[in-house]
């Protein structure tokens, strides 16, 4: 989905209560991931991979000059003759440690990942949950959004919205970084002198 499909998605969803929850959402995980400095894990289950959230997250990175929203996507079976990038496993998961940021997508309450996901919190690790909802997995994130079976959106378009609002500067609850508050400085100094009166 490109830029012009969100913003159509999101012109028909005006008034409704997506909007607020995914731009929400987004900023806590734009929040952890920039305050924290940590790199963001993005898991999904063994029936479910979150490969396209990962390229839009990437894209978002490099387009909003936030590096820390591109994500290791952690794969159930990676191999090690896999290239680089499809070559991260569960373990990753036990290896994270303070200042990471464990992003969760899973249409369903991925049991096989529980003890992973609550021993990666243990060890100080910013835990979000996206899609199953009301579980032991939301129940152990620090932040979640639901996807209900049967809601006016699938997991996929919440995802889109989620991901394009991670990568905007005005999303709620984030802190700017020095380099956003830097860029904004510059934007300023640099900027032609107003209009006199």
């Amino acid at each position: 989905m490109d830029a012009v499909r969100v913003a159509l998605l999101r012109e028909v969803l005006a008034g409704t209560e997506w909007l607020g929850a995914t731009r929400r959402f987004a900023g806590v995980l734009r929040g952890s991931v920039v305050s924290h400095g940590g790199g963001l894990l993005l898991v999904g289950t063994p029936a479910y991979e979150p490969w396209h959230l990962a390229a839009h997250l990437v894209d978002e990175a490099a387009w909003s000059g936030t590096p820390e929203l591109a994500p290791t996507l952690v794969r159930h079976d990676a191999r090690p003759g896999d290239p680089a990038h499809l070559a991260v496993g569960p373990g990753r998961i036990e290896a994270a440690r303070r200042g990471e940021t464990l992003l969760v997508v899973a249409p369903e309450e991925p049991a096989e990942l529980l003890e992973r996901v609550h021993e990666a919190r243990r060890a100080g690790v910013t835990v979000l949950a996206l899609g199953a909802g009301g579980g032991e997995l939301a129940a152990m994130a620090h932040d979640a959004l639901a996807v209900p079976e049967g809601a006016e959106l699938d997991l996929d378009s919440v995802q889109h919205l989620v991901s394009a609002a991670a990568g905007e500067n005005n999303s709620p609850r984030v802190r700017r970084g020095f380099r956003d508050r830097l860029s904004r400085l510059a934007d300023i100094l640099t900027a032609p002198p107003a209009a006199p009166w």
